[in-house]
C-alpha cells in the first residue's frame, strides 16, 4: 500500500477490510536560520521553508510532522530514516547530490559576507587572511571558507547554529560571517545587534555555491520525491510559493 494513501476499512460482502494507515509527511529542519525556519518563544516553527512544508502537506492531502535537528545532522538523520526529507534553506550541490536527492527548486538567493561598516572586508582570501570568519557547519558556505580561505590563512570556524555566529560577531570575537543573503539580512543587518555591519563586497559566485534550496530525500524515494514535487508544481501555478516569498522575504 502506498504509504501516503489511507486505506478504508469497511464490510464488503462478509469479510472484505482494508487497513487504515497514517499520512504522516516528516520534516526535518533547523530552526535557526530565519527568515527560512526559526522557533518562537511558545516553541512553534515558523519562516518561508515551514509555511513551504505545511503548504505541502494540506495540497497533498497529509499530515505534517516537524523534527528538529542541527544543520549538518539533517543529512545523517534523513538517511538514518529520523524523518522523510529535509527542508531547511539546503543547496542541492555536488557532494549532497550523491548521498540524497533533490526536490525541484524552492527559491534561489545568494552567499555574502558580513562584517563592520568601519572596516569593511572583502570576500576573498587575501583580505580575510588572519581573520576570524564564522559559519554554519555543514553549509555550503562552512565548505567553500574551508576550501577557499582557511588555506590562505583566514581562520575559519564552524558553528552548530548561525544565531551563534551573530553573537560573536557583534561582540568581537569574529571579524566576519559568510552566509545566505536574506538569512543574513533579516536575522542579522536588520536587528539591533547588527546595526554596525553591512555585507561586504559583492555575491559570491561559485559552482561550490548553489544559489537554489530544495527539499532532501533519500536516494531512491521516489514516493515522497513525487509527493513534494506534484505538490509544488501546484503551488507554483496557483501562485502560493510566490506569496509565502512575498510574505516571508519580501519578494515582488
Amino acid at each position: 500500500m502506498n504509504k501516503y494513501v489511507a486505506g478504508v476499512c469497511g464490510l464488503l460482502a462478509l469479510t472484505v477490510c482494508q487497513t487504515v494507515q497514517a499520512q504522516t509527511l516528516r520534516f526535518g529542519t533547523d530552526p535557526t536560520y530565519p527568515p527560512y525556519e526559526s522557533k518562537k518563544p511558545d516553541g512553534s516553527l515558523v519562516g518561508l521553508d515551514i509555511a513551504i512544508g505545511n503548504e505541502i502537506c494540506k495540497t497533498a492531502g497529509v499530515t505534517c510532522q516537524w523534527v528538529e535537528s542541527g544543520f549538518d545532522g539533517l543529512i545523517p538523520g534523513l538517511n538514518a530514516k529520523k524523518f522523510d526529507a529535509v527542508i531547511s534553506s539546503m543547496a542541492p550541490n555536488a557532494q549532497r547530490l550523491k548521498v540524497i536527492d533533490f526536490s525541484q527548486t524552492l527559491y534561489e538567493d545568494n552567499s555574502r559576507l558580513i562584517s563592520a561598516k568601519n572596516a569593511p572586508l572583502k570576500p576573498d582570501a587575501a583580505s580575510l587572511s588572519g581573520k576570524n570568519v564564522g559559519v554554519l557547519q555543514g553549509s555550503v558556505q562552512a565548505k567553500y571558507a574551508d576550501a577557499k580561505w582557511r588555506s590562505q590563512g583566514a581562520n575559519v570556524t564552524e558553528y552548530p547554529d548561525q544565531q551563534s555566529i551573530y553573537g560573536d560577531l557583534a561582540n568581537g570575537r569574529l571579524d566576519a560571517t559568510f552566509v545566505v543573503a536574506t538569512s543574513g539580512q533579516s536575522a542579522f543587518l536588520d536587528q539591533p545587534i547588527g546595526k554596525e555591519y553591512a555585507f561586504s563586497g559583492e555575491p559570491v559566485k561559485d559552482p561550490m555555491l548553489s544559489a537554489n534550496s530544495a527539499i532532501g530525500v533519500r536516494k531512491g524515494d521516489e514516493q515522497t520525491l513525487k509527493l513534494i514535487n506534484d505538490a509544488l508544481t501546484k503551488m507554483t501555478q496557483d501562485g502560493t510559493v510566490a506569496r509565502l516569498e512575498k510574505e516571508y522575504l519580501g519578494k515582488h
